[in-house]
């Protein structure tokens, strides 16, 4: 008799079943994603680099910001229909990839999307270690070390954990600074008649060429609006959402960053605050007469924000490329009780404690700004592209004209290129 090698259909339906992929989980609202932004926006700038601008443009400072943020803002009106287009993690890639094809420069494009919020990490974790010995004398590795361990851990934890535990923080870190703004126009009534003066006059090369090369240093204090877009998949109702999430980031951080930075530069010696690892303490000190304890412990706060949030938009991305399959498979596993990557979690708090114990913070900055620039000409570029081709979006997808990427490509070209001819 011929055995039948062939299993029986009785033999199919007992087997077990393959396991089912674990998928992160959709649990971000309109709020909480907002205040996401503004948290590690907020976290990685003003707080940390306030210094370093008017260390440089000196009253220009708050212009400064200013061209930062309308670079910023082609660039936003691109994200947002972009991330409507393709609602995938890793989103930057994903757009370059949609818009060219070609798997290599998907994969660079991942891995300066990926590399930027490690570094911008390491340099926010050393503006936190700033703020943490003006208050405990300790050795700056041993609170580097703790700061990266810490926040690596709560990015792993859960997203809606670590996202709420992000939101709390944020809330914190623009009270202390609408504390200062405020502190500030009350000791200073006359702010608001003395705006003009923040402003370069268009006769004035030197004024002018101080205010946009500073714009490259101001333009690290906006990075952060972007990172949402890799929340898409925990986003509930995210092609509805993620438009309005990064328009309210950069709208909000822009009048924040403005009116700060006015306060210093009005109200402040520019050389202390150019000298001192603690701006904001100071401005709180001098401003209030009070003492900087409780504003330095909210600029730690804030500081925080920013690394957990870099280190889940970091993972995300790693997450996003693995699950495409344009990296090794693993980096997209995602753990089945937090829901969260661990896997690319732990890789990405790694490489941050790294950096921030051996690299300066104003390299690290400044090397953020330049990898950000050119993931965000990329990104400019796809979505230029896309459109020329006419690809049909789909339904409800937030739209902006063409004009919006042609000069979001132009403005950050114009911005890598400024420092080599000013």
């Amino acid at each position: 008799m011929t055995q039948d090698v062939h299993p029986k259909k009785s033999d199919l339906n007992t087997r077990s079943p393959a396991p089912e992929k674990q998928e992160l989980l959709r649990a971000i609202s309109l709020p909480l994603l907002v205040l996401y932004g503004l948290g590690v926006t907020i976290g990685a700038g003003i707080y940390v680099l306030i210094g370093a601008t008017v260390a440089q443009a000196g009253i220009y400072a708050p212009s400064s910001f200013l061209i930062a943020a309308f670079v910023m803002a082609f660039s936003a009106g691109s994200f947002a229909e972009l991330t409507g287009r393709f609602p995938k993690s890793a989103g930057e890639a994903i757009y370059v990839d949609a818009a060219f094809g070609k798997p290599w420069l998907t994969r660079v494009t991942g891995g300066f999307v990926i590399l930027s919020a490690i570094v911008a990490a390491a340099a926010i974790t050393l503006g936190g270690t700033g703020y943490v010995l003006a208050i405990l004398d300790l050795p700056q590795p041993l609170v580097v070390i703790a700061i990266v361990v810490l926040m690596g851990t709560v990015a792993g934890w859960g997203v809606l954990e670590s996202v709420t535990f992000a939101a709390v923080f944020t809330v914190l870190e623009i009270i202390g600074l609408l504390i200062i703004i405020i502190a500030g126009i009350w000791a200073h009534p006359d702010i608001p008649q003395r705006l003009p003066e923040v402003f370069p006059p268009l006769s004035n090369p030197a004024a002018m060429s101080a205010a946009f090369t500073t714009s490259l240093i101001a333009f690290f204090a906006f990075i952060g609006f972007d990172d949402v877009v890799n929340l898409v998949e925990e986003t509930k109702d995210p092609i509805k959402k993620m438009p309005r999430a990064i328009i309210l980031t950069l709208l909000i951080v822009t009048l924040v960053y403005f009116s700060v930075a006015t306060v210093a530069v009005m109200t402040i010696p520019h050389q202390a605050l150019a000298t001192t690892g603690a701006p904001i303490s100071l401005m709180f000190e001098q401003l209030t007469g009070l003492s900087p304890l409780a504003i330095s412990l909210i600029a730690i706060v804030a500081t925080l924000n920013g690394i957990v949030i870099q280190i889940i938009m970091a993972s995300r991305v790693l997450y996003g490329l693995g699950n495409a399959g344009r990296i090794p498979e693993f980096f997209g596993s995602v753990n089945a009780s937090t829901h969260t990557p661990l896997v690319s979690t732990f890789i990405v708090s790694s490489l941050v404690l790294v950096l921030a114990l051996f690299f300066p913070i104003s390299r690290l900055a400044e090397l953020t700004t330049q990898i950000i620039l050119v993931v965000f000409t990329l990104v400019n570029l796809s979505l230029a592209t896309i459109k020329f081709r006419k690809a049909k979006a789909p339904d409800g997808v937030f739209i902006v004209p063409v004009w919006i990427p042609v000069l979001g490509f132009l403005s950050c070209i114009a911005l890598l290129a400024g420092p080599f001819i000013l």
